[in-house]
């Protein structure tokens, strides 16, 4: 989904803003400990110094042999090491990703009917203010406010949430609020409520009528 990536700063309050990483980038790095408290290690003084050519076998040491006649030094043949590094441009995020477009009606089917399932148990004014949220959503979606990035992310949490893995979706949610929180403020609460309410009607034990009744009588 190229979520690791680097945008540039507010380019509206100055040109010298520090650009912004995404979430997988920030999640992805590792903070490297400094030990300040650590001594250098001091070299042995007993060792004797080491010098060109002291192997007694090999010839006294006289300087460079000059390079083979004819022959000039080749200084272009090896190029520079590349700079190894995981941030790419933003600009370069969706390049060279054979994925298909997202469809919107697959994606509002699946919360659609995870928000049905949710109506048995969930206070009727929470699934009304789902339902207004997706309807948001989907409405977005279908007047080209959302980007493709975005379309993708939402794609991959409703996958998620289909097969109950609440916490990718979750995940997804968060790097979604994260990397693109203008675009998506007015509905992703709706989609967070409904994962936790989907989330907790699953994981809720049910209890069965045999064994109500077994316990009243």
């Amino acid at each position: 989904m190229g979520d690791m990536y680097v945008k540039p700063g507010n380019q509206e309050r100055g040109w010298n803003d520090p650009p912004q990483f995404s979430y997988g980038l920030q999640t992805a790095r590792t903070p490297q400990r400094n030990l300040l408290n650590k001594r250098p290690t001091l070299p042995d003084a007993t060792a004797p110094p080491t010098t060109p050519h002291s192997s007694p076998s090999g010839p006294p040491p006289c300087g460079l042999a000059p390079p083979p006649a004819g022959r000039a030094p080749d200084w272009k043949t090896t190029p520079p090491a590349a700079v190894a590094g995981p941030v790419s441009i933003q600009g370069n995020e969706d390049q060279g990703q054979s994925e298909a477009e997202p469809n919107v009606e697959s994606v509002v089917e699946v919360l659609e009917r995870a928000l049905a399932e949710c109506r048995r148990d969930v206070a009727p004014q929470v699934c009304n203010d789902v339902e207004k949220r997706l309807r948001l959503f989907k409405d977005s979606w279908i007047s080209g406010r959302l980007s493709l990035p975005v379309r993708r992310r939402m794609t991959a949490l409703s996958g998620e949430l289909q097969a109950g893995r609440w916490d990718q979706a979750n995940e997804i949610h968060r790097s979604l609020m994260v990397d693109h929180v203008t675009e998506v403020s007015q509905w992703m609460v709706g989609v967070k409520r409904l994962i936790a309410e989907t989330r907790k009607l699953h994981e809720t034990p049910q209890v069965s009528s045999d064994h109500m009744d077994a316990c009243q009588s």
